[in-house]
């Protein structure tokens, strides 16, 4: 019978610690995004300006087309009036 309260217990504690460790790695990943974010919007920015289609960054990126024209803008950069 102690076995299994042994068992029990050692399961119980291995499952806390497991939370912890998965705290630390999502906590690692959410740092991770504002740097991918960074890279996404100078992305964005440089096929705007290499002259792709705003239609198409909104298809690779998954952003909605106001997103795109946002942080186009920011950059100082206009979509062509075509691709309104």
């Amino acid at each position: 019978m102690l076995d299994d309260l042994e068992a029990a217990t050692r399961a119980y504690h291995d499952a806390q610690a497991a939370v912890v460790e998965a705290e630390r790695a999502l906590a690692k990943t959410k740092a991770n995004v504002p740097t991918a974010r960074d890279r996404l919007r100078d992305a964005i920015v440089r096929a705007a300006k290499a002259g792709v289609r705003q239609t198409e960054i909104v298809r690779v990126t998954g952003y909605t087309r106001e997103s795109v024209r946002r942080i186009c803008r920011a950059a100082g950069v206009e979509p062509p009036s075509t691709d309104e």
